[in-house]
């Protein structure tokens, strides 16, 4: 069986990786090739470092009414049944980064660009034979859905029709939605000579526009969500005032999809390398966490209020000895990650009644991430009213490690989460966490038993859940030692093997 994966991240090259697919898209191929299987992954070539390239060949393809020469290289990292490859093009590496933030009513217009002449190369190097005709081809997310959209539609590739199509669903909230027509970013711009259904395509909201995830969904042999629990919630529409995120927009073709077999719940998998942990101490954190506001701070000309504060905290922590529990927290400061902590409750914000209620116990909150501005500004403001609240804005793998390591519990109110990849990390280092039975998390978290879980019929129950479920597991913590010993020790014995996703996805996702 031979594997192609496309997709915009990969962690195993340097400087691809933004979110959680990329550990995916590195890790999946290795646990395949274990199992048999032979793998190609291609991406875009950001240009982001130096790679040992070897020239594979070169493709033209008519896009938006130009022809656009493209290369294909081999990544010199091919082992163990993996192949490695970039394609190379000005648009992909001009930018200086994996994605681009566009202005205001021109959502996803530079990526959407960038990501569908990609997939023309792909489409014309499968037809070249510049790329081996896999058994699957393996979608990853929108930025690879136009590969679905020409391999059906599109009479040059009429030769590639009969290859089984694998789609993977990382963030149904994220669809790369564009216009059909009228947009220098838009379906018929690129693909002006393109016959196709837009029933297939359309966007369910807005008629006039192509939606990148639909089409894939639509158009995919198998469609995979990224845990059991997920692939279930996705059925059903979305209720924001309810707190509850399911098919956003796409259910109705996500049931179609299920009721004809398509769709499939993998969890994925996490790494579990043969660590000689040395035993980390506090202070090796602060030092680190001091190290990186330095570099973060030197970014800028301007000092961040942000870094300053938290520079403030971080000297007060290091005077001031903690014996109560340190509750950490890392990942993306989206909506999707923390929009329980940022509900009113009680004349404050949730986010304050979490801080209050470890304080209750003597302990520190630490929240390590960057993302949304609004965001940051509402954990900035909260660092600066609650004593012991960290925020550190901006990511640093050491500092992250070290959380992981040091935390007596892992906070992840997700209002929604496809599978997650921190809540197994801290499992993985023996902290226990408290997590929104939601997604993922509810397939990985078991109340009581490996961490504790909460959950609400609504966004107001939801919160006030969060808020009882912290400060009882606090009160556990303290009370109960020897207890939370054997939480921790389950939490640590919990696997969940790459190996075991591997033969899900062949006996299931590619068949």
């Amino acid at each position: 069986m031979h594997v192609l994966m496309v997709a915009a991240e990969n962690d195993a090259l340097p400087g691809a990786k933004v979110g959680g697919v990329a550990d995916v898209v590195r890790d999946a191929p290795k646990a395949l090739a274990k199992h048999g299987v032979s793998v190609d992954v291609v991406i875009p070539d950001y240009g982001f470092e130096p790679l040992n390239r070897h020239y594979i060949g070169e493709v033209t393809v008519a896009f938006n009414a130009q022809s656009h020469v493209m290369t294909l290289f081999k990544v010199d990292q091919t082992k163990n049944n993996i192949t490695q490859i970039v394609i190379s093009h000005p648009m992909f590496s001009d930018s200086g980064s994996v994605y681009c933030n566009d202005a205001p009513g021109r959502p996803f217009a530079t990526d959407a660009t960038k990501f569908a002449l990609f997939n023309a190369a792909v489409c014309e190097a499968l037809l070249q034979g510049l790329l081996k005709r896999p058994s699957t081809l393996h979608l990853h997310d929108w930025h690879s859905a136009c590969v679905a959209v020409l391999l059906k539609f599109e009479p040059r590739y009429s030769a590639l029709h009969d290859i089984h199509l694998a789609y993977t669903v990382h963030n149904l909230a994220l669809q790369g939605i564009r216009p059909f027509k009228h947009d220098e970013s838009s379906l018929e711009a690129w693909f002006p000579s393109l016959s196709y259904n837009g029933q297939h395509l359309c966007d369910p909201r807005y008629a006039n526009c192509f939606n990148p995830m639909r089409s894939a969904i639509n158009l995919a042999d198998k469609i995979h969500l990224v845990s059991p629990t997920y692939s279930q919630e996705v059925l059903k529409p979305s209720n924001y005032n309810d707190g509850f995120f399911g098919g956003e927009g796409l259910e109705q073709d996500l049931q179609n999809a299920a009721n004809q077999g398509k769709v499939v719940g993998i969890l994925n998998g996490c790494e579990y390398p043969a660590l000689e942990v040395a035993n980390a101490v506090m202070d090796e954190l602060y030092n680190e966490a001091e190290k990186s506001l330095f570099a973060w701070m030197s970014n800028s000309e301007q000092l961040e209020s942000v870094h300053y504060i938290a520079h403030q905290r971080l000297k007060q922590f290091k005077a001031t000895p903690n014996n109560g529990p340190i509750v950490t927290s890392v990942g993306r400061l989206t909506e999707q990650k923390v929009l329980l902590l940022c509900q009113p409750l009680n004349g404050e914000l949730a986010i304050d009644a979490v801080c209050n209620s470890i304080n209750e116990q003597g302990g520190r909150l630490i929240i390590l991430g960057s993302g949304d501005k609004a965001l940051e500004a509402l954990f900035t403001k909260a660092m600066a009213r609650n004593e012991n609240l960290l925020f550190l804005k901006g990511y640093a793998q050491r500092v992250g490690d070290l959380m992981y390591q040091l935390g007596d519990l892992f906070l992840m109110p997700s209002s929604f989460e496809p599978c997650g990849i921190s809540q197994m990390l801290a499992m993985r280092a023996g902290q226990p966490c408290l997590v929104h039975s939601v997604g993922g998390l509810k397939d990985t978290v078991k109340h009581n038993q490996n961490g504790f879980s909460f959950n609400g019929a609504t966004l107001r129950e939801q919160t006030h859940t969060l808020l009882s479920c912290l400060t009882e597991t606090l009160a556990f913590y303290k009370q109960h030692p020897k207890k939370w010993q054997q939480i921790k020790s389950n939490a640590k014995a919990v696997r969940f093997s790459w190996s075991q996703v591997a033969s899900d996805y062949i006996s299931t996702l590619y068949r």
